[in-house]
């Protein structure tokens, strides 16, 4: 926490990250590095309290690919994202993020080169705060605006990216009178606005009405369609959520990969009730994925 009573987006959800018996990584040291990934993760494994969370898992994440990760809950899918964001250290396997290996760079400066919006974040917002002003002090990684003057081209990116995702007639509300949908909608702008190489969505849609959501996910089909766009990941546990133009897919299950690769391929009633432990329909309507439950008699989940 900051003296002027701000919170340093850097913090946000933060844990402490100093090697312990459970984050200690003994895996060999890897210092090729391909530049076309984003996001390497090899053999990467997460462990809270002698539990393991997450692995081992192996995910690549190319320049430019829209990935939704997927999964009920408790799969470690925000786990998983936190890695991906620089705000946990694996605890075991090999972890590189934009051309940087987890443990062996500065986390602060990674996580500037980075746009994640997330529930933990909306939590923290004051709620008088003016939306410009919550969109353009993401590039000082605060939340709060205080005695900071910003310049004035700062300004104008901060409204061209709520204009991006339908949200420019909000820049002079407050955060507590806006809408769920209207909250994330600025939320997602407030990650774009540093110009992030890599965009990560934890759950965006979650508590949305049915227009909120349909709403949402004609912003982020439009973003994922833009050639300028950061590489995006969305994690949601709804397949009904995952908007036209993403193209790969990662599901999870007790932390461990049930499928990934092309969304076409890897989205199937097959790997989704392995998932979910139980017997999945899924249809596809104007690129769209909706899925049911198939019939009552449970089905077995990957791991016993």
């Amino acid at each position: 926490m900051r003296h002027d009573s701000r919170v340093s987006e850097a913090n946000v959800g933060k844990v402490d990250s100093s090697p312990s018996i459970d984050t200690v990584d003994s895996s060999p040291l890897i210092d090729t590095v391909d530049g076309d990934l984003l996001i390497d993760f090899r053999g990467v494994t997460l462990r809270r309290g002698g539990r393991l969370l997450v692995g081992p898992i192996d995910w690549q994440v190319e320049l430019d690919e829209r990935w939704v990760v997927i999964g009920p809950n408790g799969a470690g899918k925000t786990s998983l994202l936190r890695m991906a964001a620089a705000m946990e250290h694996p605890s075991g396997g090999t972890a590189t993020v934009l051309g940087e290996r987890l443990g062996r760079v500065d986390l602060a400066e990674l996580r500037q080169r980075v746009g994640l919006s997330s529930s933990a974040l909306a939590q923290r917002i004051p709620d008088d705060e003016l939306v410009r002003d919550l969109v353009v002090s993401a590039g000082y990684a605060v939340l709060g605006r205080w005695r900071e003057r910003y310049d004035e081209m700062d300004t104008v990116r901060a409204l061209d990216t709520l204009e991006s995702v339908g949200a420019e007639h909000l820049a002079d509300r407050t955060y507590g009178t806006l809408s769920e949908g209207e909250r994330k909608r600025v939320l997602i702008a407030r990650s774009l606005m540093t110009d992030p190489e890599l965009l990560l969505l934890d759950e965006p849609a979650a508590g949305l009405d049915l227009g909120g959501r349909e709403e949402l996910v004609a912003r982020l089909a439009d973003l994922a369609a833009d050639p300028d766009a950061p590489a995006l990941v969305l994690v949601t546990h709804h397949v009904e959520e995952i908007p036209p133009g993403f193209s790969h897919c990662l599901i999870l299950a007790e932390g461990e990969v049930v499928a990934a690769g092309l969304l076409a391929d890897t989205m199937t009633a097959e790997n989704l009730s392995t998932a979910f432990g139980q017997s999945i329909a899924v249809d596809t309507i104007d690129g769209r994925y909706f899925a049911r439950r198939a019939r009552s008699r449970p089905a077995h989940r990957r791991r016993a």
